[in-house]
């Protein structure tokens, strides 16, 4: 049972390095935005935030509701 715990924890911290690594050795380093409208592939295709493309059909139909 010990084994199998100190097996995972191994797992999992080797894991975290491998993530870290950009943070670690470079000046500044930070991980890339993962929002959809940070993307230049979606910009492109015109693809935003789901709650944006809400907003955005809220706000052209005649019926819409006045948001704060």
């Amino acid at each position: 049972m010990i084994e199998l715990l100190l097996v995972s924890t191994l797992i999992i911290a080797i894991g975290m390095a491998f993530l870290c690594v950009k943070l670690i050795f470079r000046k500044n380093g930070s991980f890339s935005s993962q929002h959809i409208h940070d993307s230049e592939a979606m910009k492109e295709r015109g693809i935003h935030c789901v709650m944006d493309q809400d907003r955005e059909m809220r706000a052209k139909s005649r019926f819409a509701v006045n948001e704060r």
